[in-house]
């Protein structure tokens, strides 16, 4: 999965779940700037920052991984 699929799926699945890029990133335990990135796909998550994003929004790491979004 490159960077930008991988932001297109964070993305779809914060807007799935009605949250805002700052409340995903202060339940990550994150700045709003870096989910930003992230979901523009300027950034590779590391496989801790993608725990803690698949924890604030409720999924596990596979969700990250499912095809569509």
């Amino acid at each position: 999965m490159t960077p930008v699929q991988f932001g297109r799926r964070l993305k779809a699945l914060r807007e799935a779940r009605g949250v805002s890029q700052a409340a995903l990133a202060e339940r990550a335990g994150l700045t709003r700037e870096y989910v930003n990135k992230l979901e523009a796909g300027k950034y590779d998550p590391t496989l801790g920052t993608l725990g803690r994003l698949a924890k604030a929004l409720g999924v596990t790491e596979r969700a990250f991984l499912a095809r569509g979004g």
